[in-house]
């Protein structure tokens, strides 16, 4: 069985084609058109190609950077505002005369991780994306965890956990709300906390690249992000306790993270243990859009 996956970004739309054993079999990119209609255009053409060039029709899952409304059928919460206010599902299923599957980016990457990535296996994986901003997805048993209100997994727009008095009301988020995680352990969150202590850079790489040279600005700020890094996955675990927690975006390349952030976790976690894995992810960049041609799993057409 061909699977088909789409990752439709603010930037480029990529088609994906897997094989039943998640073998690659075919990829492309095109620039993304910020128009609702164009964007249908380019997803028709490139599933088209996909097939043409395979021989084969596949299953067709879509990832994007917002949900399908459950009440309204139309996408809502999409950085691509113009596929808002859309039932972009419906509309790709008459296009290609199947039926398309659509999920939040971030739970593409979930189950993309959990299906033959670097949580393969886990019947309970948290999937969190921190780079210019923070999401996060559910996969349970490979499959995503929408919820009743096609929201499961907003991690990223609840309140840091345990504020202390000079973090409470000190950031805005585009949400609309104050002191969203977000803010805070997003890389922009990251690199805006340093410039904020008088430090100078552009990147979290850069910053990190620092600490290990020794400078005590980039320490002191590093240090502070893991606090509200392990603060704000402790109380994902307090009420879900996942089997493990896999990071990807930008700043899941920073290795540091994956050795201090275990013995920060306790102090957060009921109980003042946790063994819950925190892992980088295994597809990077790839992961959305294998995650999209996942959402038909196997046996399914």
């Amino acid at each position: 069985m061909l699977r088909i996956g789409v990752d439709l970004g603010g930037t480029k739309i990529e088609v994906v084609a897997l094989n039943e054993h998640g073998e690659e079999l075919f990829r492309k990119r095109q620039p993304t058109p910020r128009e609702y209609k164009a964007t249908l255009d380019v997803i028709e053409a490139l599933v088209a190609e996909a097939e043409r060039k395979l021989g084969q029709k596949g299953t067709v899952g879509i990832g994007i950077p917002g949900v399908v409304s459950p009440f309204s059928g139309l996408v809502k919460n999409a950085n691509s505002t113009w596929i808002n206010g859309h039932p972009l599902d419906i509309d790709l299923a008459k296009r290609l005369d199947r039926k398309v599957r659509v999920a939040n980016d971030a739970n593409c990457f979930a189950v993309s991780e959990a299906v033959d990535g670097a949580a393969a296996g886990k019947a309970f994986v948290f999937g969190v994306i921190i780079g210019t901003g923070c999401g996060a997805g559910i996969a349970i048993n490979g499959k995503v965890h929408g919820g009743s209100n096609g929201i499961g997994g907003e991690w990223g727009h609840n309140p840091l956990p345990w504020m202390t008095p000079e973090e409470f009301n000190s950031t805005s988020c585009f949400c609309g709300n104050k002191d969203c995680i977000e803010t805070f352990i997003s890389g922009t969150g990251l690199v805006r906390d340093y410039q904020l202590a008088g430090g100078d850079a552009d990147s979290g790489f850069e910053i990190a690249a620092r600490v290990e040279q020794g400078e005590v600005l980039a320490t002191a700020t590093f240090d502070r992000y893991l606090d509200r890094l392990a603060r704000s996955l402790a109380h994902v675990i307090n009420v879900l306790d996942p089997d493990i927690i896999v990071l990807g975006g930008g700043v899941s390349n920073i290795d540091s993270i994956y050795s201090r952030l275990p013995d920060i976790l306790p102090k957060y976690v009921l109980g003042g243990e946790c063994r819950t894995a925190v892992v980088q992810n295994m597809y990077g960049s790839s992961s959305g859009v294998r995650g999209a041609a996942w959402l038909w799993s196997k046996g399914e057409a």
